[in-house]
C-alpha cells in the first residue's frame, strides 16, 4: 500500500499528461493526502475529445475480435492486480476494503460481459414483404457505434461504475472520453492504465481529471460528442440535458429506495437483507434502502430485531477486515446527513438508533414517526440513514412508495405470489426485487428507473444498445 503521496498523470487522447496545476485527494477517513491529480483545463478537455474523434474517425471499422481481445486483456489485468485495485478503492472513497474487493469482482465480471457482448451486438432481418408493393424487397437493419461517448461518473463505485462507461463503449466500438469525481479519480486512472496495457488503441479512451465547473462544458457540449452517459444528481442531471443539446444522453440520477414487508414475510431475512441494503458503503448507494414499510402484524418484532442488527455493525477503520460501515466522502457530506436528521426530528421523528456523527462517520441510524413530507422521506438522503413505518395494508404501502419523485429500485418480502404481482403491477420503479432489499443488481441486467431517478437504462447490452445506431439496409430485387 501506498504511505506517501504521488503526483498522477491522466490519460489524454492516449498519452500519460500531466496539467499546469493539479489539486489534492484526501483518504475521507483521516483526511490523508494520498495523491495529486491532473487539474485539467477546458484546452485539455477539447484535446481529449478530438483526439477521441480522430481514433474513431480513421481508418476502417474497429473489428469485433480486436475489441473482445482488448476487453479481455483489460478484465485479466484487474484480475491479476486486483488487491491493488481493492485499496485504490478503500483508500480514496468511503468503501471497506471488504466491500472494495467485491467491487473489484464485479469490475472484472462488467468488462468480461462486455467482451462477450461485442459478438451478440447485431441487427436483423426485416420482413418487407409485409407490406403490399414490397414483395421484391429483402432486407436488414444493422448496428454501428455512434463515435464518441462523453461519460461522467460519480464517487461511490469509482471503479465499477466507470467500467460500465467504458466497457460497453468499447465492446459497441466507440471512443469514450471520461470525467471521473474529483474526490475519486485513482480508480478511474488505475483502470485506464488496465486498458493501455491491453493495447487499446491511441485515443479510444482518455480519463480527464479535474473540476466539473472548469472541464464540464467543454465535455457536454463539443460537437464531436454523440452521447452523454452521467451517473450522478438529479440537479447535474438536469443541467447536462439542457446543455447538452441534441445528442443523445443516459441519465442514472439516484434515488429514495422502498423495501416493503408483508405480515408474511419471513423477518429474519427481511432484517438481513434489509440491514445490508441500507448501512453497506455508509449509505451512498443510489439502491440503498431508505424507507421500509411494515405491515402493522410484524412491525414491532421487526422494528426491534432491525434495530438490534444495526447496532451490531463495526463502524471503523475501512481497511480493515472486520469492519462493516467506513466513514462517509467527506465530512460535509457527514454533516448534510446530521442536519437532515435533526430536521426531521424537529419535525416529530424519533431516533430509535444512531444520529451521531464523529467527523465523517455517521453512525448507522433508524428513524420512525417521519412525516412523510419531510426532507429526509422525499429526498435521496445517501447517507447510512432509513426510515421505518408502520402500514395497515399493501395498497397504502404502495402508494406511500410511490409518494416521490424517484423510481429505481424497490424490494417487497412477501410469501404470497398474488400480492408480489401486485407490487409489480402497480409499483413505479426500474427494478422489484422480490424477497429481497432493493440493494440487489448484476451488472448484466437493464439498470435505470423512472421519473426523477433517470433517462434510459444502464447493464452492457443496453448501454451497447445506447451507444449504438441503427442502419436499415433494404435490396429492391428484379421481379421474375
Amino acid at each position: 500500500m501506498k504511505t506517501n503521496h504521488v503526483i498522477e498523470k491522466m490519460l489524454c487522447a492516449g498519452r500519460w499528461v500531466e496539467a499546469a496545476s493539479t489539486f489534492p485527494v484526501y483518504n475521507p477517513q483521516d483526511g490523508r493526502l494520498i495523491a495529486e491529480v491532473p487539474s485539467a483545463s477546458k484546452t485539455d478537455m477539447e484535446e481529449a475529445v478530438e483526439g477521441a474523434h480522430r481514433a474513431f474517425s480513421a481508418g476502417n471499422p474497429w473489428p469485433t475480435h480486436e475489441r473482445m481481445n482488448v476487453l479481455k486483456k483489460a478484465a485479466d489485468y484487474v484480475r491479476e492486480h486486483r488487491e491493488s485495485f481493492a485499496e485504490v478503492i478503500a483508500m480514496e472513497g468511503s468503501k471497506t476494503i471488504t466491500e472494495a474487493r467485491g467491487e473489484v469482482k464485479r469490475t472484472i465480471q462488467t468488462i468480461e460481459i462486455s467482451a462477450e457482448e461485442a459478438r451478440r451486438l447485431k441487427g436483423e432481418t426485416i420482413n418487407f414483404d409485409q407490406n403490399e408493393g414490397s414483395e421484391n424487397r429483402v432486407g436488414y437493419y444493422q448496428r454501428f457505434p455512434i463515435g464518441v461517448i462523453g461519460a461522467i461518473t460519480p464517487f461511490n463505485d469509482p471503479l465499477n461504475l466507470v467500467a460500465h462507461k467504458i466497457g460497453p463503449a468499447i465492446a459497441a466500438g466507440n471512443a469514450v472520453v471520461l470525467k471521473p469525481a474529483s474526490v475519486t479519480p485513482l480508480s478511474a486512472l488505475k483502470l485506464a492504465e488496465a486498458f493501455t496495457a491491453a493495447g487499446l488503441p491511441e485515443g479510444y479512451l482518455s480519463v480527464i481529471t479535474g473540476s466539473g465547473k472548469d472541464i464540464g462544458d467543454a465535455l457536454i457540449t463539443h460537437p464531436a460528442v454523440q452521447m452523454i452517459s452521467f451517473t450522478g444528481g438529479p440537479e447535474a442531471g438536469e443541467a447536462i440535458t439542457k446543455k447538452a443539446g441534441v445528442k443523445k444522453v443516459s441519465m442514472e440520477l439516484g434515488s429514495n429506495s422502498p423495501v416493503i414487508i408483508l405480515q408474511d414475510a419471513d423477518r429474519e431475512a427481511a432484517v438481513k437483507a434489509c440491514v445490508s441494503g441500507a448501512f453497506s458503503a455508509a449509505g451512498q448507494n443510489c439502491i440503498g434502502v431508505q424507507r421500509i414499510y411494515v405491515e402493522e402484524q410484524q412491525y414491532g418484532a421487526f422494528l426491534d430485531e432491525f434495530a438490534a442488527a444495526a447496532a451490531a455493525l463495526n463502524v471503523g477503520d475501512k481497511m480493515d477486515e472486520t469492519t462493516d460501515v467506513g466513514p462517509m466522502i467527506q465530512e460535509k457530506e457527514a454533516v448534510r446527513v446530521e442536519n437532515w436528521v435533526e430536521e426531521a426530528v424537529g419535525e416529530g421523528a424519533e431516533i430509535v438508533l444512531g444520529g451521531k456523527r464523529d467527523g465523517t462517520f455517521y453512525y448507522p441510524t433508524i428513524l420512525t414517526g417521519v412525516p412523510h413530507d419531510a426532507k429526509a422521506a422525499r429526498e435521496e438522503i445517501f447517507g447510512p440513514v432509513v426510515l421505518v413505518h408502520p402500514v395497515r395494508s399493501l395498497d397504502e404501502a404502495i402508494e406511500l412508495s410511490n409518494s416521490v419523485n424517484y423510481g429505481l429500485h424497490a424490494g417487497i418480502f412477501t410469501n404470497n405470489i398474488q400480492k408480489a404481482f401486485e407490487a409489480v403491477q402497480y409499483m413505479d420503479v426500474g427494478g422489484l426485487m422480490i424477497n429481497d432489499s432493493s440493494d440487489y443488481r448484476i451488472d448484466e441486467m437493464p439498470f435505470g428507473g423512472t421519473k426523477g431517478s433517470g433517462i434510459g437504462r444502464e447493464g452492457v447490452r443496453f448501454s451497447m444498445e445506447a451507444m449504438t445506431e441503427q442502419k436499415v439496409v433494404c435490396f429492391q430485387l428484379n421481379s421474375r
